[in-house]
């Protein structure tokens, strides 16, 4: 993952920490109003409640977003290890055919001699 893709992620994180305190602070205004000895004022309560949820909303978008980008990061994307080891286990691979083509060489060769 590249510098200036870490920072926009981190940026987006950063957004969601924010909206995070703000979800507690809209919980915490409505904790008061259902405390407040005259009672909830119902409009501040459902203000608070619609702007609760779609914080809740965005932050769940933004986290998924975030973590289907992680999921997505492949470390070694460029590194050769893989394709190195590949050709290795097809070189061995070659090696052993060629191993047993010797062999079945070897039992023809004897078939022929003993006929």
């Amino acid at each position: 993952m590249d510098s200036q893709t870490q920072n926009a992620s981190l940026q987006r994180l950063q957004t969601v920490e924010k909206r995070i305190v703000r979800v507690l602070e809209l919980a915490g205004g409505v904790m008061e109003e259902f405390s407040n000895p005259s009672g909830p004022r119902k409009e501040l309560v459902n203000n608070h409640c619609s702007e609760f949820m779609q914080l809740i909303k965005d932050i769940q978008v933004t986290l998924r977003e975030e973590i289907k980008s992680a999921c997505e990061y492949r470390p070694f994307e460029k590194c050769d290890y893989i394709a190195r080891i590949s050709n290795e286990i097809c070189c061995q691979k070659v090696q052993y055919v060629l191993q047993k083509l010797d062999g079945m060489t070897e039992t023809v060769d004897e078939y022929h001699h003993a006929a």
